[in-house]
């Protein structure tokens, strides 16, 4: 039964992040025709923005090693967008070499967590970012900002929303289009969620240029992205069958499932041009090649008892 709230927005676009920030996550490789044929099955379900890949060094992710052979083999579609990661010039060099037109660089709110995941202070993190933006922009390339540990760090506890705002209005302030906020071990809670949001609006970083990204480690995904939607925020990150965590954050359970994001938003009214259905089936075939089930509450409802 679809029941409207009042003042949440007519349609939400999901940043489907499966095949990028879920599958980096996985101890095995998946192959490239298992993950080729993943996009085009979340492409069918209607999602039009899906993450495909990241440029880092294989070193660090060796999941997405294979970035160059998944965009080749990828169908192209003027509708779709196909947004990968890059951390540095030499990533975005591949990028431009593929055929890339959207990118996006991924900060932290954290010290811990750069020198964890960048090997770098915020500060230098933030130095090594701004020639990319600068490249990409002149390369008519939209960029996407991602800034993590935005309501917790494992290793630092809370972390202050002006330390936060900070560090998001100067990735903002480099040339980028969109903030992705996320909540990488899902520790935050929806007033938090709210008065970070409304900081970032007193900052001049408005509700149109935002998105959310939000863990499930403690079941406040859905809780949390109500608070942003009522807020007014339109852009929500997701991964289909909650595939993913961080890698470089220990306690960073899965990604807020897809379809449990569409099943509440079906209820509120909220377009999102998804078909239900088939993204289910989509991450049962997916959970049947990684070879366990999909943590989706959404998926383990609508699936056969055989299947859970």
């Amino acid at each position: 039964m679809r029941v409207p709230l009042p003042g949440l927005p007519e349609r939400v676009t999901i940043y489907e992040v499966g095949p990028r920030d879920g599958l980096q996550n996985e101890k095995a490789v998946v192959p490239v025709d298992v993950k080729s044929e993943f996009v085009t099955r979340l492409a069918d379900a209607g999602l039009r923005t899906i993450e495909t890949t990241s440029f880092v060094h294989p070193k660090w992710v060796p999941q997405l090693a294979d970035a160059e052979d998944l965009l080749d083999v990828l169908p192209r579609d003027p509708e779709l967008r196909y947004p990968v990661l890059v951390p540095n010039e030499r990533g975005l060099d591949r990028a431009l070499a593929n055929g890339v037109t959207e990118i996006a660089i991924f900060g932290s709110a954290t010290e811990t967590f750069a020198q964890r995941n960048l090997n770098r202070t915020v500060d230098e993190s933030l130095a090594m970012f701004a020639p990319v933006v600068e490249r990409a922009r002149a390369e008519g390339l939209w960029v996407r900002a991602y800034v993590s540990m935005v309501c917790g760090d494992p290793w630092e506890g809370d972390v202050p929303i002006e330390q936060v705002v900070s560090v998001a209005s100067k990735m903002m302030d480099m040339g980028c289009s969109q903030l992705s906020l996320g909540d990488t071990i899902g520790v935050g809670t929806p007033g938090q969620v709210t008065a970070l949001i409304e900081a970032l609006g007193a900052a001049g970083i408005g509700v149109d240029r935002l998105a959310v990204h939000f863990h499930d480690t403690y079941g406040q995904a859905l809780a949390n992205t109500l608070a942003a939607l009522r807020a007014g925020v339109a852009v929500v990150d997701a991964s289909a069958g909650g595939l993913g965590g961080c890698p470089f954050a220990k306690s960073a359970t899965g990604n807020l499932p897809t379809e449990d994001l569409v099943w509440m938003l079906n209820g509120l009214g909220v377009e999102t041009g998804v078909d239900l259905d088939k993204l289910v089936a989509t991450s049962r075939w997916m959970a049947g090649r990684l070879g366990r089930p999909s943590p989706s509450r959404v998926v383990q409802a609508l699936s056969p008892a055989t299947e859970k």
